[in-house]
């Protein structure tokens, strides 16, 4: 009955058949939740910023770098999402393997990631708008005293992850044909413009930057090498990985749509991996081509893309690219909404939250309070807050999140190696234990104030289970044999 009781996997899966989620999602909806997710502020703005300031034209390796670790980190969560189907994904693998504190260690983390990337990605979003319309900066845009835009489309994107899955998930696949033909558009034109002058040296020789810096924005790994935050040279490479890796995260969403999905023991894993494997393609595709145009050194950070157009004269594509940015950020949002809902239903659910956040709409099957509580929290932080130096959280979030499932695979195999698995991670248990310490490495790319701001997330968030969740968990009082918890 302790902290680290654990959830029984047949429990789980009989969870699936309640009726409170509606199955209404297929294989391709999933590649569009995927795509939706991940395409947005990584191919728009910052390959432009690390090509600029840690990588330059081998910011190309470090997007390889980062698909490799999402992939391995996939290639897990593909394995448990099939298995054990279900709306927690990562909150819920933890639950049935390592234990209960462990699980609202992960849930409380991803609630931080979704929560804090939505809002990122929504100030983004006002600030092209603005751009593209001009609309008063006032009201829009980072230098905005309230971000109205970004309140706004949150508004707008709730009433729509509300209202329904299906509704979801229509709305996320037109904006993802407009951002995927807008991509294949600046692969088309920009290959015409590539310079192979601009791409060497590949990767520019190593230096430490002008005035050092405070050890607390050096990423974990150089601070203790006594190296400062803007080096070249490969440590510039794998510090520029671990960033863009932000740009991967979002796939682990999918994870979340298990109990609405028609087939998930198939369709699960082709989401995951196809999505993943779309947009890995079109970051390489993407950096090769805005490193080929301008030299790193000029890139410019705030719109790299649209301003790489307009340095060889196409003015009409860099107005594409903004349109393709607005409507690729908004995407982004509305998966992250719908992935928030889903996490805090699973761990309502299971009373570690208060049990309302664990009931869906009777007519249309959602978890609306949980998605409208995350969407005024969102709203807050994004009209109020300039939360540029927080977006690493959402990195460190993600990789830790992939670090227990990659731990989940070997040990749920060893609990349950009678468990129906639809797909199996290869070389297990090797693949997994080097997913792991890959995402730990990254982890160690980040700069040390993301630790010690993550580690506070985490205090507040172990506070809150020790003074509620422990005591109001569905195992610490179970109604029937198969909720009755493992120690």
């Amino acid at each position: 009955m302790g902290i680290t009781r654990t959830l029984n996997v047949d429990d789980i899966l009989a969870r699936q058949d309640s009726g409170d989620l509606k199955r209404r999602l297929r294989g391709r909806d999933l590649v569009g939740f995927g795509v939706g997710i991940i395409i947005g502020t990584g191919i728009f703005t910052l390959a432009g910023v690390e090509a600029k300031t840690h990588a330059g034209p081998a910011v190309t390796l470090s997007f390889v770098i980062g698909a490799v670790v999402a992939g391995l980190a996939a290639l897990c969560y593909a394995e448990l999402a099939s298995s054990v189907p279900t709306a927690g994904s990562a909150y819920t693998y933890a639950f049935a393997t390592l234990g209960e504190v462990f699980a609202w260690i992960i849930g409380w983390d991803l609630l931080l990631e979704f929560a804090l990337g939505a809002a990122v990605v929504s100030r983004g979003w006002s600030g092209y708008l603005a751009n593209l319309m001009g609309l008063p900066p006032e009201w829009f845009g980072e230098d905005a005293t309230v971000n109205i835009g970004a309140v706004v489309i949150i508004a707008v994107l709730t009433v729509v992850a509300v209202l329904g899955i299906r509704e979801s998930a229509l709305a996320t696949n037109v904006l993802v044909i407009v951002k995927v033909a807008v991509c294949v558009l600046i692969l088309a034109v920009g290959v015409f413009f590539i310079k192979g002058s601009n791409l060497t040296p590949f990767i520019p020789p190593a230096h430490p930057a002008e005035g050092g810096g405070s050890v607390l924005h050096q990423p974990v790994v150089q601070a203790g090498l006594g190296l400062s935050q803007s080096v070249y040279g490969l440590a510039g490479v794998i510090s520029a990985a671990a960033i863009v890796f932000f740009a991967y995260t979002g796939f682990e969403a999918l994870a979340n749509l298990g109990e609405e999905t028609r087939n998930p023991r198939k369709d699960l894993r082709v989401g995951i991996l196809g999505a993943l494997g779309i947009c890995a393609l079109l970051y390489i595709g993407v950096s090769i081509v805005l490193t080929g145009m301008v030299p790193f050194t000029d890139i410019d950070a705030g719109a790299p893309l649209a301003a790489a157009f307009d340095s060889v004269g196409q003015h009409w594509i860099s107005a594409l690219i903004s349109l393709g940015a607005v409507t690729g950020l908004t995407s982004v949002m509305m998966v992250e909404l719908v992935t928030i809902g889903r996490i805090g239903f699973a761990m309502g659910r299971d009373g570690l939250l208060p049990k309302a956040l664990g009931t869906a709409h009777p007519r249309w099957g959602t978890p609306h309070r949980m998605t409208i509580g995350g969407a005024v929290l969102i709203a807050l932080l994004a009209a109020f807050v300039p939360i540029t130096e927080l977006s690493d959280m959402v990195s460190i979030g993600a990789l830790s999140a992939m670090i227990i499932v990659a731990i989940a695979v070997p040990v749920l195999r060893r609990r349950r190696p009678d468990l129906k698995r639809p797909f199996t991670v290869p070389l297990s248990p090797v693949l997994p234990i080097v997913a792991a310490l890959a995402c730990f490495y990254l982890m160690l790319n980040l700069d040390v104030m993301t630790w010690i701001r993550f580690a506070v997330w985490l205090a507040i968030g172990l506070a809150i289970y020790f003074g509620y969740g422990r005591r109001h968990s569905r195992l610490a009082t179970p109604t029937d044999p198969s909720s009755a918890p493992r120690s």
